[in-house]
């Protein structure tokens, strides 16, 4: 099998660091990634300005082609597919992300958007996300049973997988979900704060609060009760060229 992985957290971030070695297992696996954060980016793509292409000689995992890019996350995976690899890749993994992409906040992600971006081009996604908290016990424990799973599992044409980890130990951990819809919330609220005033202007910075409660059933839901949630996300675009 051979293995595009991304992310939108750059190149040294531990999530991708964590993908790349377990999609190892599977298969040849090419990692292309920004050279700096790019959260909440969405599926935004870089025109009119030149991209920097760099080898990464150096990155953590064995036997992985890698490189990064000073683009975005929907960058990496143009770059990929039509400049880096001589075959287009058979899978497309997004990740880890450092914060849930659940609910409506998943609209934002750039980890979201970079598999959108391979289903535009023909390339079955998946979409990982974790709880920002720094606990990988979940992760460790379950990404490569899950890995090796979702990979054999059929799709549509017209969805991607995306799949949150609760950010939690082994023992508060509940189970997986999968088939979870999107909550119609966002796991943070939006409040912004006046951090300055200059003349008559304000200086802003938003500073949301988690929510302790979702609708029952969904993905937030099911991650603030400690399951794994398994959801589909389909694209509107590619549902209106094909039905």
């Amino acid at each position: 099998m051979r293995i595009l992985v991304v992310n939108d957290d750059g190149i040294n971030a531990e999530g991708l660091i964590r993908l790349a070695r377990a999609a190892t297992k599977l298969g040849e696996v090419w990692v292309v990634a920004p050279d700096k954060q790019c959260s909440a980016i969405s599926q935004k793509i870089t025109i009119g300005n030149y991209i920097l292409l760099k080898q990464e000689p150096e990155f953590p995992v064995a036997g992985v082609h890698a490189y990064s890019i000073d683009g975005t996350p929907a960058d990496c995976v143009k770059i990929a597919v039509e400049h880096i690899m001589d075959k287009k890749p058979d899978v497309l993994l997004s990740g880890i992300n450092y914060g849930f992409n659940a609910g409506i906040e998943a609209a934002y992600s750039g980890t979201v958007a970079a598999a959108m971006e391979g289903l535009l081009k023909g390339i079955p996604g998946i979409a990982f996300s974790m709880e920002a908290n720094g606990v990988y016990d979940v992760v460790d424990e379950y990404l490569d049973s899950l890995l090796r799973e979702i990979t054999s599992l059929p799709v549509g044409i017209d969805e991607i997988w995306n799949v949150n980890f609760p950010g939690c130990t082994l023992d508060e951990y509940t189970g997986t979900l999968y088939d979870r819809p999107l909550a119609k919330s966002q796991y943070y609220t939006d409040k912004y704060v006046v951090v300055d005033r200059i003349q008559e202007n304000e200086v802003l910075k938003l500073e949301g609060e988690k929510i302790s409660r979702a609708e029952l059933g969904s993905d937030l839901d099911a991650l603030l009760n400690h399951y794994i949630s398994i959801s589909n996300i389909k694209n509107s675009v590619i549902c209106s060229s094909v039905y």
